[in-house]
């Protein structure tokens, strides 16, 4: 009630904010906390030019939102909670510190089906795609929005095509630059299997493509999401021309066939990870060539001991 009457007072709203932050620590307090979100995401457009109050608002946000999901928490968030954050991002679109706040709770909110489509219908890819090319440096900012735009992009709604083919060289350069940050590279090559999904890559984008998937590989063999998401990223594009087929098997720092051995081997228990292998394993056997190279190399004795491993699936 005292938020709703002071909506106007700038200094009214701060205080309740700060109140509400004292409740975080306190488990109990979750589904009291719930009923204020779209306050505070209102409270925080009313206010757009208080920086201190984007701040403040957008921490106790994602303290909320982080608990609701730690607990598995089912959150409705509606409409207006998701314009009022993206005209912050609008408002905000040089202020790095708001910007790598906001683009986590865009991530968050984005795993929402209904949310992602209406951040997609607000146009917030464009939104995305500046921030990545003025924040390319920005670790968190880069997860964030990468894969914010892997909710928006994996959609089949209406997705302007033009627009997501633009993201294919913003998302390269995210991996590019982030290479050795295992997170930031999963979330990207996350974005790159959606937009290759959608189409957006173009002949010339395959060989470069696939060699930077083998790489982000290469430098994170241990992380399994990043494994199954750069796997799919490589189905999707040897599923397309033979152009990638023959880069990967290849390529200068070693084949990929190889690689995909190396990472059946780190991850065998992971029935999820070892599926995701069998589909790039699938493309590849389309290509005579490439068969014979797996041939030489003995996978129809990893191809065995798949089968015998997991003899149900």
């Amino acid at each position: 009630d005292f938020m709703q009457a002071f909506w106007d007072v700038e200094e009214a709203q701060a205080r309740a904010i700060q109140h509400l932050a004292s409740f975080v620590g306190d488990g109990s307090a979750l589904p009291y906390l719930l009923t204020f979100t779209e306050l505070i995401a209102f409270a925080m457009k009313s206010h757009i030019d208080s920086l201190k109050l984007q701040v403040d608002g957008c921490s106790l946000l994602l303290e909320i939102l982080s608990q609701a999901l730690e607990q598995d928490v089912v959150m409705t968030l509606d409409e207006n909670m998701t314009t009022s954050l993206l005209e912050i991002v609008r408002k905000h679109s040089e202020n790095e510190e708001i910007l790598s706040l906001v683009c986590t709770l865009l991530m968050m909110i984005s795993a929402s089906e209904a949310a992602a489509e209406n951040l997609r219908k607000a146009g917030l890819i464009s939104d995305l795609l500046s921030i990545l090319k003025n924040f390319l440096h920005n670790e968190q900012i880069c997860l964030s929005s990468c894969a914010v735009l892997w909710s928006l992009a994996v959609s089949e709604n209406n997705v302007d095509q033009a627009l997501l083919k633009s993201a294919v060289p913003i998302t390269t350069a995210v991996v590019q630059e982030h290479l050795q940050n295992g997170a930031v590279t999963e979330s990207a090559c996350s974005a790159l299997w959606a937009l290759s999904l959608q189409g957006c890559l173009t002949e010339n984008d395959y060989e470069p493509t696939t060699v930077l998937l083998l790489d982000a590989l290469r430098m994170n063999l241990e992380r399994a999401m990043l494994v199954k998401n750069a796997c799919l990223a490589l189905a999707s594009l040897l599923r397309l021309s033979e152009i990638p087929a023959f880069r990967f098997i290849m390529d200068s720092k070693g084949s990929g066939i190889n690689l995909i051995k190396d990472a059946y081997h780190f991850h065998c228990d992971d029935p999820e990870v070892v599926e995701n292998i069998c589909m790039l394993i699938n493309e590849m056997v389309q290509y005579d060539d490439i068969v014979l190279d797996m041939v030489s190399q003995k996978m129809e004795e990893l191809l065995s001991e798949i089968k015998s491993r997991f003899p149900s699936s």
